[in-house]
């Protein structure tokens, strides 16, 4: 692999590195070094900073004024599933609520029949379509949760898929199996949870993480608690949906079983949120899910933040309730409905994302695999204030340039 120099950046998005994710007022700290350089080699960074003439490579990338950054971590996903829902768009304006859809054979049973449905290759087909989006936006590390298959053979299809997807694309992935993620039509809530306990000894194979939905209607806390310390003590590390609709004391259950992540979080609890300076669980918040269905109410970042959380940002992309591909929309609504500040939200999508799922990406120091974008901004701050457009000019992944935005034809 040759050896690359990208000049002439304007400036360089640095978080900080860190054993555990930055928390609290470390989450506004975000170092930005002018007229700067990268220099790689063998896929790895070397040297990242102020520019200079020490350095020698076989290739020059000319970053012509553009920023960079590591490459952005979108940490909640659900990017392996069958079919679509865009006809319950218009039953949700009409005002028909999720049980009635629900009832008519739609929401997430509906994603759940058309993933039984869809062959390994249809869904890897489908997944890939969605992975090449998050790369042209920037993504590089992407967890994807399994969930629509409700049943041994079709959870553990997802996961293989998901496995799929991490050797046919430069990205680093993790893996979760999310096998109660609801309960399926006519079948007892109880016994189906052991079923999907029973199925970790097989998953964990597959997995890096184990998630589960708790929620009014799903899963209660105490049953949430059975199947995480199921997972524990059978060595895979937890995650949860966590009080997302009622403050159930979803992420107060996370930080006592030592979870990695909490997940949503738009309900949950004062006493919650204070708990989370003292652990080391992070809060990923999915901002894009309450814009997508409407709501007015937004997960508390500022209370989580100014209390010595941490926070990160995802996509919780998803057929139904987040249908997007793009992080960078989601850092525009964490400015505006979050009120986080510009330094908060690249933390939140880059180191703090990456420790939410036990990756190694979100910085760029030396022996840092060199996952890094190019942007067409003047500044750090411009990203998530011009929104809905994707400001990515350049992936490189692993010192490879990957994606590069075509120019029109004239």
């Amino acid at each position: 692999m040759n050896d690359i120099i990208i000049r002439n950046i304007k400036s360089l998005i640095l978080p900080k590195k860190s054993d555990g994710p930055l928390k609290g007022r470390e989450m506004d700290e975000l170092e930005i070094v002018d007229q700067a350089m990268i220099v790689i080699k063998d896929g790895v960074i070397v040297y990242r900073g102020e520019e200079n003439d020490e350095h020698e490579a076989s290739e020059i990338i000319d970053a012509g004024g553009m920023i960079a950054s590591p490459a952005l971590v979108d940490p909640h996903t659900h990017v392996v599933h069958g079919g679509s829902r865009e006809h319950e768009m218009a039953l949700k304006r009409q005002g028909v609520d999720y049980l009635k859809i629900l009832e008519q054979g739609g929401g997430i049973l509906n994603t759940v029949e058309q993933t039984r449905k869809a062959t390994h290759q249809e869904l890897l087909d489908k997944a890939s379509k969605n992975i090449t989006r998050m790369i042209q936006h920037g993504v590089l590390t992407v967890e994807s949760k399994s969930g629509y298959g409700l049943d041994r053979e079709n959870e553990l299809k997802q996961l293989e898929v998901s496995r799929e997807i991490s050797k046919k694309f430069p990205i680093t992935m993790r893996h979760t199996f999310l096998g109660p993620h609801a309960i399926p039509k006519g079948a007892d809530g109880e016994a189906f949870l052991d079923e999907m306990i029973e199925l970790l000894d097989e998953a964990k194979d597959y997995a890096d993480f184990a998630d589960i939905f708790c929620e009014t209607g799903v899963f209660t806390i105490e049953q949430s608690r059975r199947y995480m310390e199921a997972a524990n003590e059978k060595g895979m590390r937890v995650k949860i949906h966590a009080d997302e609709i009622d403050p159930l004391g979803g992420l107060e259950l996370a930080i006592e079983q030592d979870a990695i992540s909490a997940d949503h979080l738009v309900a949950a609890s004062d006493a919650g949120k204070s708990m989370l300076q003292d652990s080391g669980t992070v809060a990923v918040l999915l901002p894009g899910t309450t814009f997508y269905l409407g709501k007015d109410q937004y997960a508390d970042a500022r209370g989580m933040i100014e209390q010595g959380g941490a926070v990160s940002l995802a996509t919780d992309y998803n057929p139904g309730s987040c249908v997007t591909d793009n992080l960078q929309m989601i850092m525009a609504i964490a400015s505006l409905k979050l009120k986080m500040t510009p330094n908060e939200i690249w933390n939140a999508v880059t180191v703090n994302a990456a420790h939410a799922i036990d990756a190694e990406s979100g910085t760029l120091e030396a022996g840092d695999r060199a996952d890094i974008v190019l942007w067409e901004a003047p500044n750090h701050e411009y990203i998530p204030y011009h929104y809905g457009v994707n400001h990515a000019h350049t992936v490189i992944a692993e010192g490879r340039v990957v994606y590069e935005r075509p120019g029109l034809t004239l």
